[in-house]
C-alpha cells in the first residue's frame, strides 16, 4: 500500500436538460456532461474520483419521481458502462453515485465503486434515506456498511442524510477505514469534520448544488476545498498516518522529529489535544515509528482512561 493517494472530488452546479429531447438523447446529454466534469480532474491523474449524489440525473428531474424513474429505466447501465470505460482507460478508481432500479423495481440510492480495470468492486446503499425518498420515490434503505478494499487502502461510504445518524458512524469508528467517501446534496457542515476525527479517517465530500467539496484529515482539518470559481478539488493525502494525543507523548514526538526530521510530519489542528503524525517516506511505516518510540495512540489512551470508570 502506497503512503500517498491522489483524490479528486467533483461538485455539481445543477445541470438542466431540455425535456423535449428523446429519453435516450437526455441520457446521452448527461453522459457528455459527466465526461466534461471528469475532464476537469483527469489531467491530474488521480487514483480516486468521487461524484456527488444523483450525479447522472438532470436537476430538473430530481424533484419529480415520475420523471426520475422513467429516466433511470431508460438509462439502465449506460452511465455505469461509461464510467467503467473511463476508469479502465485512466487507471483510476471511480465512485459513482446515483439511483438504481432493482429487478423487483425497488429503488436504491447508491455509490458504486469501480476499480482501475473498470470492474465494480463494491457498492454502498444509503442506509438513512430522507422521508421524500421513501414516501415519494418508494426507495428502500440499505442495511449494510461495507468496507471496500482498494489497492491503496480501505474505503467506506456515506450518502447525504446518513451523516446525521450515529448508528452508521459508529460502525465506521469500529472498522476505521482509511477513507470515507461522502456523496451528497446536503453539505453537513461540522459533521464532516467530526466524522473524519471520530473515525480517524480521511474524509472526502463531493457535494452538489454549488456547495463546496472538500478533503478532510483524520484530525478534522480541511486539506483542500473547491471554491466559488471551481467546483472540483484534487489533492494528495498520506494514508500512512496515526492520531495521537499529546498527553505523555510530547517528548516522544520531539525525539521522533529529532531523529527523522522531514521524514515524519506532525500536524496539529489546535485546541484538540490530538495531532496527526504521518510517515513521509516509503522507507518506513508509521507503525514502525510508533513502536520504536512507544507512542500511545489516541484510541489506546482513551481506552486506558475509560478503565477507571
Amino acid at each position: 500500500m502506497s503512503n500517498f493517494v491522489k483524490i479528486s472530488a467533483l461538485g455539481n452546479r445543477d445541470y438542466i436538460v431540455d425535456e423535449h429531447l428523446t429519453p435516450q438523447a437526455i441520457v446521452e446529454k448527461m453522459g457528455e456532461h459527466l465526461q466534461e466534469k471528469l475532464s476537469q480532474v483527469l489531467p491530474e491523474k488521480p487514483d480516486l474520483i468521487l461524484f456527488p449524489e444523483y450525479c447522472d440525473i438532470p436537476a430538473n428531474f430530481i424533484n419529480s419521481p415520475a420523471k426520475t424513474l422513467e429516466y433511470c429505466q431508460i438509462r439502465g447501465d449506460q452511465i455505469l458502462d461509461l464510467m467503467s470505460g473511463i476508469a479502465r482507460n485512466h487507471l483510476c478508481y471511480i465512485a459513482y453515485s446515483t439511483f438504481r432500479i432493482q429487478h423487483d423495481l425497488t429503488l436504491l440510492n447508491s455509490i458504486v465503486i469501480l476499480d482501475r480495470t473498470g470492474k465494480v468492486i463494491g457498492e454502498y446503499n444509503k442506509n438513512f434515506l430522507t422521508l421524500g425518498e421513501i414516501e415519494d420515490y418508494g426507495a428502500v434503505c440499505g442495511k449494510e456498511a461495507p468496507i471496500i478494499e482498494c489497492d491503496f487502502g480501505r474505503i467506506a461510504c456515506a450518502v447525504c442524510f446518513d451523516l446525521n445518524f450515529d448508528q452508521l458512524r459508529l460502525k465506521y469508528v469500529e472498522q476505521k477505514p482509511d477513507v470515507i467517501l461522502f456523496s451528497s446534496n446536503f453539505h453537513g457542515a461540522l459533521m464532516q469534520n467530526y466524522w473524519a476525527y471520530s473515525c480517524r479517517s480521511h474524509f472526502v465530500g463531493a457535494i452538489g448544488g454549488g456547495q463546496p467539496s472538500a478533503i478532510i484529515s483524520p484530525v478534522g482539518s480541511i486539506l483542500e476545498s473547491s471554491t466559488n470559481y471551481f467546483d472540483y478539488v484534487t489533492t494528495t493525502v498520506n494514508l500512512d498516518c496515526a492520531v495521537v494525543h499529546l498527553d505523555f507523548n510530547q517528548k516522544k514526538l520531539a525525539a521522533i522529529k529529532a531523529k527523522y526530521g522531514t521524514k515524519i510530519k506532525m500536524t496539529d489542528p489546535g485546541y484538540l489535544g490530538s495531532v496527526l503524525i504521518s510517515c513521509e517516506t516509503e522507507e518506513y511505516k508509521i507503525r514502525d515509528i510508533i513502536e520504536e518510540f512507544d507512542v500511545e495512540l489516541l484510541d489506546d489512551y482513551l481506552t486506558r482512561l475509560s478503565s477507571y470508570h
